[in-house]
C-alpha cells in the first residue's frame, strides 16, 4: 500500500474511531451514566483524533539530497519540486512543513537574534509578532520555490557576536565555524521556519521536518533535545558515494542513534550509473555499500535503504515506470507506509482502548447496580401481596432505618475523602511546577556565580538530581493514595454489594525516563570541557535554560497532566457508586411508601419495577453492541477484547 493510500486509510480510522466516540457519548447522556468524567475522556479522545500528527525528521550532513528526497516522496504530485533543492546548502535551519487551514499557506520564520532572548523555540510559537511571515500562492510554483528559499538565508555577523548566538568558532573540522579576514562569520539568517502549505498528505497529519547540517543543529540545541526525540520516523541520508563518513557518524551517534522508527537512506546511488558497468555489477556494488553502512551504524541491512530521489522525482513527474523502480524510490515508500501509519495507529489505538473500557467498565457496573437494586425491589414489593397495613408500616420503618444507616457509613468515605484530597495536595506539591520553579531559580543562580567549569557541570547535576527526587517522592505518594483508595474501593463494595474496577495502573517511570534521557543529552551537549571552556558563561547558560530546562519543565507539565487525569479517574468510579446506592435506597423507601399510603398500588408498583428492569436488561445489551464494535475497531493485534467480563 503506498504512504498516500495508507494515510487515507488512517484518516478513515480515526473518522470511525471519532463516530464511535460520538455514539458512546450520546448512549451515555440517554442512560444519565455521562458524568464529568465521562465527558472529560470523551473530550479526550476527539482532541487526540483531531490534533494526531506524524512527524517525519530527515536528517542529515549538507549535501546529501534531504530537500530533493522530501520532493520526491511526498511533493513530486505537484509536478516540481517544492522545496528547493540545488548543489550546497539550501536549508540552514530546521524547517517544518505542515497545513493548518486557520492560517494561509505560507512559510513562517524566526529569526536568528531571538536566541538571546532567552526564550524556546516552542515558547515562540505562541508569540506571532516574534514571526516573519511571507505568503504564497500554492498554485503558482515558481513564486512558491522563491519564497521557500529563504531557508537557505545566511548572514554575517561578527565572531563574538556569533558566539552570544551559540555558535562555534574554530577551524571547521569539527562543525565550528570558521572567521575571515575580517573578524566575521556567516550564520543563518534564521533560527526555525514553519511552511504552512496545503496537501492531502499535509491536511490528513504529516508534518515533515528538515533540518541543517551539523554545524545548524549544534547550534540549536532545541532541535535534538525535542524535536527530534519527538519524531515517529527519523531517516538519516548518507551519499552513496562516500558510504558513512567521520561527520555523518558524528550526527549519527550525536544527535540520532538507533532506535524505533529510524531508518537510513543512501542516496545518490544514480552516480553509480556510469553506464560502463553492467546493473549486475553496479547492483552489487550498492549491495556491499548498504551492508557496510549497516555495519557501522549498528543496524541491520534492511534498516539501509539504497535509492536516487532525483531519478524517482523525475520518473514520478514524467510517470516512467522503468526509471522508477530503478530508483528504488518505491521500496523506501512501502516501508515508510508500512511501518509508520499501523504504527502509530497501534499507539493510538491502545491509548484509547484503555481509556474505552474504563468508560464502557463504570457504565457496566452502575447499570448492574441498578439492575440488582431492581430485583431486590421487585422482590421485596412481591413479600407485601396479601399483606395488612402494619406488616407495609414494618416495611416502611426499616427501609427508613437502612437509608438512616447508610447516610452514617458516609462518614467514612467522607473521612477518606478528606485524606484522598490531603493526599492529592501532597502530590501536586511534589510534583507541582513552582517546586520545579525553586530549584531552576538556584541553579541559574549558582550558574551565574560559577568561577570554573567544574562549577557549572555540577550546578546542572544537581538540578537533574533534585528533578529526579521530585518524581521519585511523587511515585511514593502516588502508590500511598492507590493502597487507601483500593481498600477504601473493597470496604464500600463489600457494605453495598456493589463492583467497582480498579482504574488502569498509574506511574512516574515514563517520566522518569525522560528525564534520565534527557539528562544523557544534556550531558552530551554542554558536558564537553572544550565545549564549556570556549562558549560565554552566560550564553551557554541560557542556552541551558532555554532548552534543557525548558524540556524538564515540559516533562513535569505532563507528568501534572497524568497525575490530575488519574486522580479524577480514582475517584470518579467510587463517587458514582455513592450516588448510586442513595439514589436507589431513595427509590425503595419512595416504593414502599407509596405502597403504604395506597396499597391498591402495588401491582402497578411492580409492573413499573418490572419494565424498568427490562429496560435496564436493553440497556446492557446495548452496551455490549457498542462494546464489540470499539473492540472491532480499536483492539490492536493479540490484544484482549475491550469488553469486561460482567
Amino acid at each position: 500500500m503506498t504512504l498516500a493510500r495508507q494515510f487515507d486509510a488512517y484518516r478513515a480510522w480515526r473518522d470511525d474511531v471519532r463516530q464511535l466516540a460520538g455514539r458512546l457519548q450520546s448512549w451515555l447522556a440517554e442512560g444519565e451514566l455521562l458524568d464529568s468524567q465521562a465527558e472529560q475522556q470523551l473530550r479526550r479522545i476527539r482532541d487526540r483524533l483531531d490534533e494526531d500528527k506524524l512527524v517525519v525528521a530527515f536528517v542529515a550532513e549538507f549535501s546529501r539530497g534531504k530537500s530533493e528526497l522530501i520532493n520526491a516522496l511526498f511533493f513530486a504530485d505537484r509536478g516540481g519540486r517544492v522545496l528547493p533543492s540545488s548543489a550546497g546548502r539550501t536549508t540552514m535551519c530546521p524547517t517544518e512543513i505542515s497545513w493548518d487551514k486557520s492560517l494561509p499557506p505560507r512559510i513562517s520564520l524566526l529569526p536568528i537574534e531571538t536566541r538571546a532572548e532567552g526564550a524556546s523555540i516552542s515558547d515562540l510559537r505562541s508569540v506571532p509578532e516574534a514571526w516573519e511571515n511571507f505568503p504564497f500562492d500554492p498554485e503558482m510554483p515558481d513564486g512558491v520555490t522563491e519564497s521557500l528559499r529563504r531557508v537557505g538565508d545566511t548572514k554575517l555577523i561578527a565572531a563574538a557576536d556569533a558566539l552570544g548566538l551559540g555558535f562555534t568558532i574554530g577551524n571547521g573540522s569539527d562543525g565550528s565555524l570558521v572567521a575571515n579576514r575580517d573578524g566575521q562569520v556567516e550564520i543563518p539568517r534564521w533560527r526555525h521556519a514553519m511552511i504552512n502549505f496545503p496537501h492531502p498528505l499535509l491536511e490528513q497529519g504529516l508534518v515533515v521536518l528538515d533540518t541543517p547540517g551539523l554545524n545548524a543543529i549544534g547550534a540549536e540545541p532545541e532541535l535534538t533535545l525535542s524535536l527530534l526525540p519527538s519524531a515517529h520516523a527519523v531517516l538519516f541520508i548518507l551519499a552513496a558515494d562516500t558510504g558513512v563518513t567521520q561527520t555523518d557518524l558524528a550526527v549519527w551517534r550525536d544527535h540520532v542513534g538507533s532506535g524505533s522508527g529510524r531508518l537510513v537512506v543512501l542516496n545518490k546511488i544514480d552516480g553509480l550509473w556510469d553506464g560502463l558497468r553492467t546493473d549486475e555489477v553496479i547492483n552489487a556494488e550498492i549491495q556491499r555499500q548498504v551492508e557496510s553502512c549497516g555495519r557501522t551504524l549498528g543496524l541491520p541491512a534492511s534498516s539501509v535503504f539504497a535509492v536516487s530521489a532525483q531519478k524517482g522525482l523525475v520518473a514520478k513527474i514524467e510517470r516512467n515506470e522503468a526509471l522508477l523502480e530503478k530508483s528504488r524510490l518505491p521500496l523506501l515508500e512501502d516501508a515508510l507506509a508500512e511501518g509508520l501509519l499501523p504504527a502509530k495507529q497501534d499507539i493510538v489505538a491502545r491509548v484509547t482502548a484503555a481509556e474505552a473500557r474504563q468508560m464502557a467498565g463504570e457504565a457496566r457496573q452502575l447499570l448492574m447496580t441498578r439492575r440488582a437494586a431492581l430485583g431486590l425491589q421487585l422482590d421485596e414489593l412481591a413479600t407485601l401481596r396479601g399483606k395488612n397495613e402494619s406488616m407495609v408500616a414494618q416495611m416502611v420503618g426499616r427501609a427508613q432505618l437502612e437509608k438512616e444507616t447508610y447516610e452514617k457509613g458516609l462518614r467514612e468515605y467522607y473521612a477518606v475523602r478528606s485524606v484522598y484530597t490531603r493526599l492529592s495536595e501532597t502530590l501536586f506539591s511534589h510534583l507541582g511546577l513552582e517546586a520545579l520553579r525553586a530549584h531552576a531559580r538556584q541553579t541559574r543562580e549558582t550558574m551565574r556565580q560559577a568561577r570554573f567549569t567544574r562549577q557549572l557541570l555540577t550546578a546542572m547535576g544537581e538540578l537533574f538530581a533534585a528533578a529526579g527526587e521530585c518524581l521519585d517522592t511523587s511515585e511514593n505518594d502516588i502508590s500511598e493514595i492507590s493502597m487507601m483508595m483500593s481498600a477504601m474501593r473493597d470496604r464500600f463494595g463489600k457494605a453495598y454489594g456493589v463492583s467497582i474496577d480498579s482504574p488502569v495502573p498509574f506511574s512516574l517511570a515514563m517520566r522518569r525516563r525522560q528525564l534520565n534521557h534527557l539528562e544523557v543529552a544534556a550531558r552530551r551537549q554542554y558536558g564537553s570541557v572544550i565545549r564549556l571552556l570556549t562558549s560565554d558563561k552566560r550564553t551557554l547558560t541560557q542556552q541551558f535554560f532555554e532548552t534543557i530546562v525548558s524540556q524538564i519543565r515540559r516533562i513535569f507539565d505532563h507528568a501534572n497532566r497524568d497525575a490530575d487525569h488519574w486522580l479524577r479517574a480514582l475517584m470518579s468510579p467510587l463517587e458514582n457508586q455513592v450516588r448510586e446506592v442513595q439514589r436507589q435506597m431513595r427509590h425503595r423507601l419512595d416504593n414502599v411508601r407509596r405502597i403504604y399510603e395506597a396499597a391498591e398500588g402495588l401491582e402497578d408498583r411492580i409492573e413499573e419495577l418490572t419494565q424498568e428492569r427490562t429496560l435496564l436488561d436493553d440497556r446492557l445489551k446495548e452496551l455490549a453492541q457498542m462494546e464489540t464494535a470499539l473492540d472491532q475497531t480499536l483492539r490492536p493485534p493479540n490484544a484482549a477484547p475491550i469488553r469486561a467480563a460482567a
